[in-house]
């Protein structure tokens, strides 16, 4: 049997993110700032040597000043724009730090350990009769067992027909559903598992579950304190 209180949690902070991105925010502000005044003195050098008698025309300065403006602008709002988006994110995995520990019920294996697992059946509409089937890690069938349609929760006591304890490891529970003799269709019970660890991935917060599901915040559909 797995000893959980070995295996310590943990939370991924990107802690260097914030700083990472304002400083490129800084880098793209003088780069921007280097190529407008370079772009003044081209401008300069370009009206100090126009021919007198053909000099340019004024709404020509005008509409290059305002192009590069423009471009200048772009740049700068899309560099606040990811700043803020780091921050938000650092946000976000505080919210959802405290998840580390708990236990999170989703459509996930779960990881036997040698007690029982409590899941929560989803049965087709206009089911009769269902079955559960508890597949191992390998995806073969190890026991397939009868279950009143609309029990919302149900366990899975993790021994055989003689009564022997299946091996520690990952399992998954499906739900069959019968309309007489007619399969409906076969969805993946929901069970709860352990958090150990909530990270910044992208735009999203990741959830590493302990049966080595990794899943996002969106697709937890409950929590509940360690044990309950």
């Amino acid at each position: 049997m797995t000893d959980t209180a070995a295996i310590q949690p943990v939370v991924s902070s990107t802690s260097s993110a914030g700083t990472t991105t304002t400083n490129s925010a800084a880098t793209s502000s003088a780069t921007v700032s280097s190529d407008f005044e370079t772009f003044l003195k081209m401008m300069t050098v370009q009206v100090q040597n126009q021919d007198p008698m053909n000099p340019m025309d004024s709404t020509e300065y005008a509409t290059q000043l305002a192009t590069f403006s423009s471009v200048e602008q772009q740049v700068l709002t899309n560099d606040l724009l990811k700043e803020m988006g780091a921050m938000l994110g650092g946000n976000a995995l505080q919210q959802f730090g405290s998840w580390v520990g708990m236990d999170a019920l989703a459509r996930t294996p779960a990881q036997f350990t040698g007690e029982p697992v409590v899941f929560r059946p989803e049965y087709a509409v206009g089911a009769e009769t269902a079955n559960l089937l508890v597949r191992n890690s390998s995806g073969d069938v190890v026991q397939r067992l009868s279950i009143p349609v609309g029990q919302e929760e149900a366990i899975w006591a993790g021994v055989d027909d003689q009564n022997n304890i299946y091996p520690d490891g990952s399992y998954r529970f499906e739900i069959e559903s019968y309309k007489g003799e007619e399969l409906l269709e076969t969805n993946l019970a929901a069970v709860y598992n352990r958090v150990d660890e909530v990270r910044n991935e992208g735009s999203e917060v990741m959830v590493r579950l302990a049966s080595g599901a990794e899943l996002t915040t969106s697709q937890v559909d409950g929590l509940r304190s360690a044990g309950t």
